[in-house]
Order: structure tokens, then C-alpha cells, then sequence
């Protein structure tokens, strides 16, 4: 027999909230087996599944993309990771030139910033 964990244990083993669960599987997310009396049994299978819902949240994506990606087939499923990666690209570009302005604001002169021409420059201002 399989090992089948409740939801509180199933919610620690992936050190999440219970109710977040419950919300993965009103959304369409998780479909854990059931107890004879109706209570939900975690397999590791499904736990597994949570993970991956779990990482490609942090990775930036919505419930209802992580759903799409589940339920597509494989060539729409490439597509959609692509898609997925170039937002992410375009994010971590404009994340590093923020990143680059920060260092910038740290050390400028410029009692204001609208008088410095780099700070200007990362506004998208040209003097």
C-alpha cells in the first residue's frame, strides 16, 4: 500500500498552509485521492505535483498559467514555457538596469536627482 499522508501532514511535509492546498484543488490544481470517509490522502505522487506547483509560483507564474501548462498538450506546452522565459528575460533585464540605477542613486552628487544625467538617462529622459 501506498503511503498517504492527511492534509495538516501533507501541508508540513511541503511547509505550506493546509488552505493552501484545499486552494490548489478548488482551482484545479491538485486532485488527491479520498478516504472512504471523504477526507483528502496525499500520495507521494500528488505531493510531488505540489512541488512543482509550489516552484513555478516562485518562478513567476499565476495559478491559472501553471493550469494552462498542466492541461496542454506538449507542442502548446513548449509554447508556453517559451512564452514564460522571454517575460522573465524581459523582467530580469529590467531588474538589473534597476539594480544598476540603485548603485548609481547611492553614490550620486546631485542634491536632486532629475540634475544628474545618468539619473535622467535610466528615467528615459534625454537633456
Amino acid at each position: 500500500m501506498t503511503e498517504a499522508f492527511k492534509i495538516g501532514d501533507a501541508a508540513a511535509e511541503l511547509g505550506i498552509e493546509a488552505h493552501v492546498l484545499r486552494h490548489w484543488e478548488s482551482v484545479g490544481l491538485l486532485t488527491p485521492a479520498r478516504t472512504p470517509s471523504g477526507h483528502r490522502a496525499y500520495d507521494r505522487d500528488t505531493l510531488d505535483r505540489a512541488r512543482l506547483v509550489r516552484t513555478l509560483q516562485r518562478a513567476g507564474m499565476s495559478l491559472p498559467e501553471i493550469r494552462d501548462l498542466s492541461r496542454a498538450d506538449p507542442p502548446d506546452r513548449l509554447a508556453l514555457v517559451a512564452a514564460k522565459r522571454a517575460e522573465l528575460h524581459t523582467r530580469l533585464t529590467l531588474l538589473r538596469a534597476t539594480d544598476r540605477f540603485l548603485a548609481h542613486v547611492l553614490e550620486c552628487r546631485h542634491p536632486v536627482i532629475a540634475d544628474c544625467p545618468d539619473c535622467a538617462t535610466f528615467a528615459g529622459r534625454r537633456n
